[in-house]
């Protein structure tokens, strides 16, 4: 093995790791979204990944990082942090809607997404043999969606919702991955987030709920914008620098597992037959890509 190709693996090793840390942090957070409520989904957006831009920069500078951005990069900047308020605040909105073992499985048709986008914006393919794993992923959502008896149209736009945070995840993953090499994990992740609360600053603004905010709602904002994102999808970053970014984002699917088991343990959203199988066959096309 020459050493390129074992930096290679051992890149691939650590991302797969900072994935599996990462899904473990996202999955507290449909869990910490319904404890949120009544605030408004833009409310929640916004103080989430406003929260995260000041975790992620207070560890920035505490490792002696001070976040820069060039001038150059600021349009291109913007539409990452529009692509993340999308992503974020349409599923968020999803859960006011529909399951979450629903919005989960839907948000993570973002496979699919990702491998194309790649393929178009990084010029990265997968081996052929594994868009058999990726078919087998969106194989077990179907299960999950198509099969389930007491659809509404509530359920149907938030599924909708879902579906639009599966679209924009792809374009989050790959935009994450192409700016590895220009700009330390940190500063990104703190311009991302930082753009992306600006954007949705407004409809937060115009959807304020004063009445809305106790010490659960706030305990459970600040927790959104910490754990899920601040620490979970930093390292999701990390992940996509060191793996191809559909390898990533088929583990970080699997929040969907953790999020139903939390929402069974803690909200009591006990999911169907179809959703169990659903996650199982979803399980089994993440290993046949990853081998």
């Amino acid at each position: 093995m020459t050493a390129i190709s074992h930096t290679t693996e051992q890149n691939k090793r650590h991302g797969i790791l900072l994935a599996i840390i990462a899904v473990t942090a996202f999955s507290t957070s449909p869990v910490l979204v319904r404890w949120a409520a009544p605030l408004s989904a833009y409310e929640v957006t916004a103080w989430r990944v406003f929260i995260a831009a000041v975790s992620v920069g207070f560890l920035a500078l505490v490792r002696r990082e001070r976040p820069q951005l060039n001038r150059a990069d600021f349009p291109k900047f913007i539409m990452f942090g529009l692509i993340t308020a999308l992503h974020f605040g349409s599923y968020i909105a999803s859960l006011n809607f529909t399951t979450i073992a629903h919005s989960l499985t839907i948000v993570y048709t973002a496979p699919v997404f990702v491998t194309i986008f790649s393929a178009i914006f990084l010029k990265e393919h997968i081996a052929a043999r594994k868009w058999l794993g990726v078919a087998v992923v969106i194989i077990g959502i179907a299960v999950l969606a198509g099969f389930e008896p007491n659809m509404t149209p509530r359920m149907w736009l938030g599924d909708g919702l879902a579906l639009v945070s599966a679209v924009t995840f792809g374009f989050y993953s790959v935009a994450g991955r192409s700016q590895r090499s220009h700009y330390p994990l940190l500063t990104y992740a703190f311009f991302v987030y930082m753009l992306a609360a600006l954007w949705m600053a407004p409809a937060a603004a115009a959807t304020f709920t004063p009445t809305g905010y106790g010490w659960r709602q706030i305990a459970s904002v600040v927790a959104l914008g910490v754990v899920p994102l601040g620490l979970g999808h930093t390292l999701y970053n990390a992940a996509v620098r060191r793996m191809h970014a559909t390898y990533a984002n088929l583990i970080a699917s699997q929040e969907v597992t953790g999020g139903i088991i939390l929402g069974v343990l803690f909200l009591h959203e006990i999911p169907g037959p179809s959703a169990i199988i659903g996650v199982v066959i979803t399980l089994l096309g993440i290993v046949m890509v990853l081998i």
